[in-house]
């Protein structure tokens, strides 16, 4: 056994005497049918949340393979990689690891597009249908909080959902209504191994900042009161998404009927999150005032007679038949491309 995982192991037992009692752990009821019925990959990372949630998974009955990200940043970060195999091979489950590079510059941001280009790469390759993620009442804090510093409105305050979908899988996220502290109380209680990322502590990065000074406490002493109002406000933001329909979807092509003018920069939010584009304030700005806009040089988005149309922007020849064709459909300029190489008659 290797002098880390040693430490780690000592530190652990010592914890132990400081748990509570656990509570009862249990996965979101909008999350267990879909997670009973389909194809699942945890993103796992051996910490606190992704360790307590394997476990929840396993007494629950779930099928599902874990995906770990080695960073390569800490000392501990190959025995994290190792425990994640040897549960894997206990529990008879696909374990599948990569080795990320050295991010120089916005380490989050880089580290977490490189995550999900990895999971999104095995979800395609292994035909999972869920991402389950760990995410939990704590996290759920820290983002409205960072969000609430920044100026948001209500759907951009509730950032975490128990089911969200993609182009191609679902992320579900089952125990977004227990804190940390009840994941960790559940891991000593059953004596199992966990690691603490010792990077957490490092308040360099926005939400670890945000989480030693506010969130932890917080949840601490109004844990109750908290719990309730993000159910609230998701009841909130279910209402303010609801003027619009989905019209037609194929790939990465959305064309939506909008019925009420007043949702419709946070609709084509929705959507391209779905596609994995996080718009920025400024795009927000735009986006209230144009209709026909490339986002990143990347996503078109076009509003014709209250119909929102959202795909990647493709610079192509279009032959002149083809282009009349989606005139008379009333087929924007900046979606032809796409629909015309993938061949998408509507």
């Amino acid at each position: 056994m290797s002098l880390v995982l040693l430490g780690y192991l000592i530190l652990i037992k010592k914890n132990r005497f400081l748990c509570y009692n656990s509570p009862m752990l249990t996965l979101d009821s909008t999350t267990r049918p879909l997670l009973q019925t389909q194809k699942n990959l945890l993103a796992f990372s051996a910490g606190i949340d992704s360790t307590a949630l394997f476990f929840l998974l396993q007494e629950e009955g779930i099928a599902f393979d874990i995906a770990l990200v080695n960073y390569g940043v800490r000392e501990e970060s190959d025995v994290e990689e190792r425990y994640a195999k040897t549960l894997a091979e206990t529990h008879n489950l696909s374990c599948f690891t990569l080795h990320a590079p050295k991010f120089s510059t916005h380490f989050e941001e880089e580290a977490r597009r490189f995550r999900y280009q990895f999971f999104e790469r095995l979800v395609t390759e292994h035909g999972y249908e869920n991402l389950i993620t760990a995410h939990q009442l704590n996290d759920q804090l820290e983002w409205l909080l960072m969000r609430l510093t920044k100026g948001a409105g209500t759907v951009e305050l509730v950032g975490l959902e128990s089911v969200s979908k993609r182009t191609n899988y679902t992320i579900l996220r089952p125990i977004l209504h227990h804190s940390k502290k009840e994941l960790l109380a559940y891991l000593q209680q059953h004596n199992q191994t966990y690691f603490i990322d010792s990077s957490n502590s490092d308040e360099q990065y926005e939400r670890n900042y945000f989480r030693r000074h506010f969130t932890d406490r917080l949840i601490e002493e109004y844990q109750a009161g908290i719990t309730q109002s993000l159910a609230y406000l998701r009841e909130d933001k279910a209402v303010l998404l609801s003027g619009y329909r989905e019209l037609f979807h194929y790939e990465e092509l959305y064309i939506l009927a909008l019925e009420q003018e007043s949702v419709k920069v946070r609709v084509i939010d929705r959507y391209l999150k779905q596609l994995g584009y996080l718009l920025s304030a400024a795009q927000r700005e735009i986006l209230q005032s144009e209709k026909s806009v490339v986002l990143g040089g990347v996503w078109a988005v076009e509003i014709v007679e209250q119909r929102i149309f959202i795909s990647p922007y493709v610079q192509t020849v279009i032959p002149k038949k083809e282009r009349e064709r989606y005139r008379i459909a009333k087929i924007p300029p900046k979606v032809r491309g796409y629909c015309y190489l993938q061949g998408i008659i509507i």
